[in-house]
């Protein structure tokens, strides 16, 4: 029934999430990775890669309850969310998750999306977020103790290795149990830990079975946004 109402890709996803939640309730999972009491954290989240790497495990990202987990393992000082908007669309399909992010715990970081044409005529869009997350980890360098890295993006190596060298640990969270691996080797290697993102996945995944929540986050006069979930990412994204 479920995979006839909701799809094949749904279907995969819901198996995925019952797996990992049978291994969460059996006391078996448990984030890698050395956190220290009241050590000071901030978490910057390169948006499109993160989402690529969880879409490439079958899962969705619950972001409530991944705020939740680091909130538990130190001080959370900040929650950087990194992506680009296309400006001229006159409905962006993403904006309804950036909306509730920005009510609900996290910085948002966004830039406008270039558009293109390439050689073969086919119209793309290009939004490279690094240099934004480089800037913010160099200015908060010495506000932290531990940064956690959400991508898998090579060029953040020689970044990784600059904040090491002011005594800040760096974890880097993305995946080698894709096909191919979403992390580059050499940031893997100059991490302080690496967190395996389809470990962590039973921690933070959404349940694939819920309900979708309404398509945009209404502000309310608290500064909170009206609704308790965030809209599906890769409903957004693949919209």
């Amino acid at each position: 029934m479920f995979q006839e109402r909701y799809g094949l890709p749904a279907f995969r996803g819901f198996i995925f999430f019952a797996r990992q939640r049978i291994l969460f309730k059996q006391g078996s999972v448990t984030m890698k990775g050395n956190f220290y009491e009241n050590e000071r954290v901030a978490l910057f989240i390169d948006g499109a890669n993160l989402y690529s790497a969880a879409r490439s495990l079958g899962f969705d990202i619950d972001y409530r309850r991944l705020l939740k987990v680091f909130r538990e393992k130190g001080r959370l000082v900040r929650a950087y969310y990194y992506t680009a908007l296309v400006e001229d669309q006159e409905y962006s399909p993403i904006r309804p998750l950036i909306d509730w992010l920005d009510y609900n715990g996290y910085t948002m970081v966004t830039k406008p999306a270039k558009e293109f044409t390439d050689a073969m005529g086919r119209r793309k869009v290009k939004g490279n977020m690094d240099i934004e997350l480089a800037i913010d980890v160099l200015e908060m360098a010495d506000h932290l103790d531990h940064v956690i890295l959400f991508s898998g993006d090579g060029d953040f190596r020689r970044l990784v290795e600059a904040v090491q060298r002011r005594g800040i640990r760096v974890s880097v969270v993305s995946t080698i149990k894709s096909a191919p691996p979403m992390v580059a080797d050499e940031l893997r290697r100059q991490a302080d830990d690496f967190i395996e993102l389809s470990e962590l996945a039973p921690l933070i995944a959404r349940n694939p079975s819920e309900r979708a929540p309404r398509p945009a986050a209404v502000a309310t006069r608290e500064g909170e946004a009206d609704g308790d979930d965030a809209p599906s990412e890769s409903l957004m994204r693949s919209a």
